[in-house]
């Protein structure tokens, strides 16, 4: 698989009618990246944006629309006009949106945009995409609306080919209502009043929206299962209006040696892969997939796609200590606990070269794997860290808080549940559901995380078996930092600065050990903060002193791995808001440490584990 996706070109006969505003600036006085200067308004994050479907024929919506501040008791009617422009996809709150206004949740966000499409179109399908949009989302193609959409986190897609009219000229507007922490669904850390650990709002399109063109019959999407032990890849196919006849061909490529393949009806098929190269971080191997439909010897529709070769299990080691096991070997798993957020596009990064940066930084600095953090990346991302070789801790967004935590594990008296709306709770089930199944291909995502630190946590033992059942091929830390119920496949403790893990005698012989949390050593440095007012869990005032603290929590993790631990995860990757604990500046110009001397004491953990 090679490392960059190279962009599809724009199926023939479509181009979007955006008026490109040369006014268009930066909004606000905050800190910005070195990628924000680089962004334009006619070109804005123009990669393909689903590398794990790929087909000829698409086109980009990103850039500038019209958007118009409501109130949301004027009901659902389409302005007449609109208040100025906004840069897709950053959320109207950013910098980069060039608005920095909040909509709140007595108001609703209007855009409006336009697109041409020509008659060579004709018999096919034409599907809009969503990467996502946070939260309520309805969508009008020429005044009919098409869809209507809830969950800030998943993609989505509909076919708009009956709401499109004669003539080249199509319009598009979208209505979306968010009441951020005022509402009962997922929104991660964004709340009406930052502070904190809690940070700004995103309202409305953070993720590129995009226009294809389809035949009739197509393939709407693929399930990727591995099977290292048995040597094979089991592909599942959904297809869109397969006709009796219709043959599902799927091969397997290996560079350019195909090295399996397979033609039949049935809707999943399994190719045997010899000798295979197993996925890991020191060997991010990946194998691309070509998938059909044909129809009398002619192809009707193909895509592309790619999967890796790994296994994740749990196993006891000699001393009967579960352990998070990679191909069926023990590795210490390292990394930093990512936020994803950005000072200039909140929850969308400038560019696509600063989206694959913070992976890369986190490479060089000698990790294995990153916890993504109550947010979930778009779908390059995840590609990513496929390529370049890096695990992956999937959280699932919290909403809905208000029940006790208790972060002593084995502990009762404290601890609740909480007690939420039949509403409430099909919200976090129809997310958690949809942002699995928009994952699920990626090698690199090797845990799931339900609930973090008791935020919104609920029906602890049935979220989490059903987790597990849904894919049985991941593990499964059910509550990262508590509360703790004996289910899943681990049981993580947060320990602020200093590392410590569940005791082994009490807790290794069922579940693997680890500490989902720990560090967070603060640095503000001058001209890259946020805020006057920041935190960290520890402060300190010069790089070298942040250092020598840091070396003495490596130091205890060696010791700790010594007694069963399978994981650690270091609080964090950037600063954010008005947390100054990263490893870089928010503005991710600054490296509060040296690369080398992180690199040395990091990597020194994976020959303790050995």
């Amino acid at each position: 698989m090679k490392k960059n996706i190279l962009i599809l070109s724009f199926f023939a006969g479509i181009a979007v009618s955006q008026a490109q505003n040369s006014t268009w600036h930066i909004a606000g006085d905050k800190i910005k990246t070195p990628w924000a200067d680089s962004v334009n308004p006619a070109h804005v994050l123009p990669d393909y944006p689903r590398p794990q479907l790929q087909r000829n024929g698409w086109q980009n919506l990103n850039g500038l629309w019209q958007y118009a501040i409501l109130p949301k008791a004027q009901g659902e009617v389409l302005p007449s006009t609109f208040q100025g422009n906004i840069l897709v996809p950053f959320c109207i709150e950013s910098a980069l949106s060039g608005v920095g206004k909040t909509v709140g949740k007595d108001s609703v966000l209007w855009y409006k945009t336009s697109f041409s499409i020509n008659a060579k179109t004709k018999g096919k399908k034409v599907l809009l995409h969503f990467g996502a949009v946070d939260w309520h989302a309805d969508i009008y193609v020429n005044g009919t609306k098409v869809t209507t959409h809830e969950g800030g986190f998943d993609p989505f897609s509909v076919d708009i080919t009956p709401a499109l009219k004669k003539g080249t000229q199509q319009q598009l507007a979208v209505y979306v209502w968010d009441p951020t922490d005022e509402g009962p669904q997922p929104r991660g850390k964004q709340v009406k009043d930052p502070h904190g650990i809690w940070y700004t709002p995103v309202t409305g399109i953070w993720q590129t929206v995009w226009l294809e063109t389809v035949p009739e019959t197509y393939i709407i999407s693929t399930r990727q299962t591995p099977d290292l032990d048995n040597k094979t890849i089991m592909v599942t196919t959904a297809v869109e209006n397969l006709l009796p006849g219709d043959l599902i061909h799927i091969s397997a490529w290996k560079g350019s040696e195909k090295i399996a393949e397979k033609s039949g009806t049935d809707a999943t098929m399994s190719l045997p892969v010899d000798n295979p190269e197993a996925w890991s971080p020191s060997h991010p191997f990946l194998y691309d997939l070509k998938i059909s439909i044909e129809r009398k010897g002619k192809t009707v529709d193909e895509v592309k796609s790619y999967f890796a070769m790994r296994k994740i299990s749990i196993g006891p080691d000699a001393n009967g200590i579960q352990k998070m096991l990679l191909n069926n070997k023990f590795l210490f798993e390292f990394g930093p606990l990512d936020q994803g957020w950005w000072p200039d596009g909140l929850y969308t990064a400038p560019t696509d070269a600063a989206l694959k940066f913070d992976i890369e930084k986190t490479k060089e600095m000698g990790f294995n794997m990153i916890r993504k953090h109550i947010k979930v990346e778009p779908a390059r991302w995840y590609y990513y860290c496929d390529s370049i070789g890096m695990l992956v801790w999937q959280d699932m967004p919290s909403g809905d808080l208000g029940n006790k935590w208790e972060n002593r594990p084995g502990v009762l008296g404290k601890a609740t549940d909480r007690d939420r709306t039949p509403e409430s709770e099909a919200y976090y089930r129809k997310e958690w559901n949809a942002i699995m199944d928009a994952l699920y291909n990626f090698p690199s995502i090797i845990s799931w995380q339900p609930f973090n630190e008791a935020w919104g946590q609920f029906k602890t033992v049935e979220i989490t078996e059903w987790t597990m059942k849904k894919d049985p091929t991941r593990l499964v830390n059910s509550a990262s930092g508590g509360n703790f119920y004996t289910v899943g496949h681990v049981i993580d403790l947060h320990s602020y600065p200093d590392p410590a893990m569940p005791r082994p005698d009490l807790f290794g012989a069922k579940e693997a050990l680890v500490c989902g949390e720990f560090g967070g050593l603060g640095l503000p440095v001058d001209g890259h903060t946020w805020q006057q007012k920041n935190w960290g869990y520890q402060s300190f005032g010069t790089t070298d002193s942040l250092f020598m603290r840091y070396t003495t929590l490596t130091d205890q993790l060696e010791d700790l791995i010594k007694h069963g631990l399978s994981a650690a995860v270091y609080t964090q990757t950037t600063d954010v808001e008005g947390e100054v604990n990263g490893f870089m500046t928010y503005d991710r110009k600054v490296m509060k440490m040296p690369i080398d001397k992180l690199k040395a004491v990091n990597t020194k953990l994976y020959s303790v584990a050995e």
